[in-house]
C-alpha cells in the first residue's frame, strides 16, 4: 500500500457546499469575524444539538450556539461565565487534552484533577463527589465549576455527574469537543451541562480548518457570551470598553465551510461507525487486544476515533528496539513547532508493547497515536491537586488510537489489522 491512512483527517462535502458558502462570503466581501455564515452556521448546530432521539424524552432541550475561533475558546469563555477566577478551583478530568485544563490556569484558578472510571473511561463519578466533599473540607469553598469530557466521542456518565452537580449546584462545562453527534440516551452530548463546548479543528467529526463553538443555556447568555467574544464593546459612537473581552469569534469564512460541512455530518457519523463495527469484526480474532465500544444502551458513541488496548502480556515484534530513538517531531501534526524530546524516557509513558506497535504502524505507512496522557501525570502540573485511582494511567500505557477518520476505506481497515496481527 503506497498511500499513507492517517488517523482523522476531515473530508469536504461531495456537493461543494463549502465552496459555494465561502464565494457568497467574497461576493458580499463578508471576509471578516461576524457575518451572514457565522449566523447560518449557528443555526445549523442548535438544530442539530436540540434534536433528540427518544419519543418521551423527559428532557426539553432548547440551547443556543455561539461560533468561536477554536474549542479551547469556547472553555475558556465558559468558565469566565461560571466567574472562575483567581484563588478558585475547579473539577477537571484528567484523562484529557490540555485544552480542558490550560484556560482554568488562564484566569488565575487551579485546576483539580480526577480519574476516570473503566467502563466510559471519563470522569468517575463517585471520585468525582469525594473530590468535591474533600476541597470543600480543605478549602472552606466550593469549587467554581466542573470539566468533564465525553473522550474520543465516547459519552461520560454525564446524568450520575450532573445529578452529582446539581447537589453541590456546581455548574457543569461539558467538553464534546471529541463529541459531537454522539448521545447519552438519546439526548446530544453538551447539553446536560450549563455549557458545552464543541470543536471544529481539522482533525474533528467536521472542520472549520479551525474554530470551536460554546452550547449555551438561552438567548440572554449567548448574547453575553457574545459579547465577551467580541472585544467587550460598549455601544458608544466610539470604542467603549468597562470589562475586558476578547478576540473570540469565527470568520465568516471558517463559518462558511462549517455549513458546508453540517451537510455531511450525520454521513460522518455513520462511516465512523461503520469503521468501529469492522475493527470489532475484524480484531474478534487476535488475542490480547480489545477494542474500547459503548459500556450499554445508554451510550452512543460517535467513535470519533476507535482505540485498542493492548494487554501487557502481549509480545509485539521490536518491542526491544521501542524508546531506542529520541524523537525529533510530535505525533499529532504539530512538527516543527514543539520542543524536541530532551530524553528517551519520561516517568510514565506506554508500554514498550505499545510503543512497538506504534513504530510498526508508522513503517506500514499507518499513523497511530497513544491515547491522551492524563493531566495529572503532566509535569506543568505536577502540584496540582489529584484524586486519582489508577486507572487512566493504565489506560495511558496500554492504549493506542487507530486511523477512523472519513477518509479511511474499508480496505484500509483490513490492511491495518492485518499489519497488526503480522506483528504480534
Amino acid at each position: 500500500m503506497n498511500k499513507r491512512i492517517y488517523l482523522c483527517l476531515a473530508h469536504m462535502s461531495e456537493t461543494g457546499m463549502e465552496q459555494k458558502y465561502i464565494e457568497e462570503a467574497f461576493d458580499n466581501n463578508w471576509v471578516v469575524p461576524l457575518g451572514p455564515n457565522v449566523n447560518g452556521f449557528e443555526e445549523d448546530l442548535e438544530n442539530f444539538v436540540n434534536n433528540t432521539q427518544q419519543q418521551n424524552f423527559h428532557n426539553q432541550v432548547n440551547k443556543r450556539v455561539v461560533a468561536l475561533s477554536a474549542g479551547t475558546a469556547a472553555v475558556h469563555l465558559a468558565l469566565l461565565a461560571c466567574g472562575v477566577g483567581s484563588g478558585d478551583e475547579v473539577i477537571v478530568q484528567s484523562f484529557t487534552f490540555c485544552a480542558s485544563s490550560h484556560p482554568v490556569t488562564y484566569l488565575g484558578a487551579t485546576p483539580v484533577f480526577v480519574d476516570s472510571e473503566a467502563d466510559s473511561w471519563n470522569m468517575d463519578p463517585v471520585l468525582l463527589e469525594e473530590t468535591i466533599k474533600d476541597r470543600i473540607a480543605k478549602t472552606g469553598k466550593k469549587p467554581k465549576a466542573i470539566v468533564p469530557v465525553h473522550l474520543y466521542g465516547m459519552p461520560a456518565k454525564i446524568e450520575e455527574i450532573m445529578t452529582i452537580a446539581n447537589k453541590y449546584d456546581i455548574p457543569v462545562i461539558e467538553d464534546a469537543a471529541e463529541g459531537l453527534g454522539s448521545r447519552y440516551d438519546g439526548q446530544v452530548c453538551g447539553t446536560f451541562g450549563r455549557y458545552g463546548v464543541l470543536s471544529f479543528n481539522g482533525n474533528k467529526m467536521i472542520t472549520t480548518s479551525g474554530g470551536g463553538a460554546l452550547i449555551c443555556p438561552d438567548e440572554e447568555v449567548k448574547r453575553k457570551i457574545m459579547f465577551y467574544a467580541t472585544q467587550a464593546r460598549e455601544s458608544y459612537p466610539y470604542y467603549q470598553h468597562e470589562e475586558i473581552g476578547y478576540n473570540y469569534r469565527m470568520s465568516n469564512i471558517c463559518a462558511g465551510i462549517g455549513r458546508g460541512q453540517m451537510t455531511v455530518l450525520d454521513k460522518h457519523i455513520a462511516h465512523h461507525r461503520h469503521i468501529c463495527q469492522l475493527y470489532k469484526d475484524l480484531l474478534a480474532r487476535v488475542d490480547g487486544i480489545v477494542l474500547h465500544e459503548n459500556p450499554s444502551s445508554h451510550f452512543d458513541s460517535n467513535y470519533w476515533l476507535n482505540t485498542i488496548l493492548l494487554d501487557p502480556s502481549l509480545h509485539v515484534k521490536g518491542e526491544e528496539y521501542a524508546y531506542e530513538t529520541v524523537i525529533q517531531d510530535a505525533v499529532g501534526g504539530t512538527a516543527g513547532v514543539t520542543h524536541a524530546a530532551s530524553s528517551l524516557h519520561t516517568s510514565v509513558e506506554p508500554n514498550r508493547n505499545v510503543e512497538a506497535m506504534r513504530m510498526a504502524l508508522d513503517a506500514a505507512g499507518i499513523e497511530s497515536r497513544p491515547l491522551w496522557k492524563p493531566m495529572h501525570l503532566q509535569p506543568v502540573y505536577k502540584d496540582n491537586p489529584c484524586y486519582v485511582n489508577g486507572i487512566s494511567e493504565s489506560l495511558f500505557k496500554q492504549g493506542l488510537c487507530l486511523p477512523s477518520g472519513p477518509c479511511v476505506t474499508d480496505e484500509d481497515v483490513v490492511y491495518i489489522v492485518k499489519m497488526i496481527m503480522d506483528n504480534i
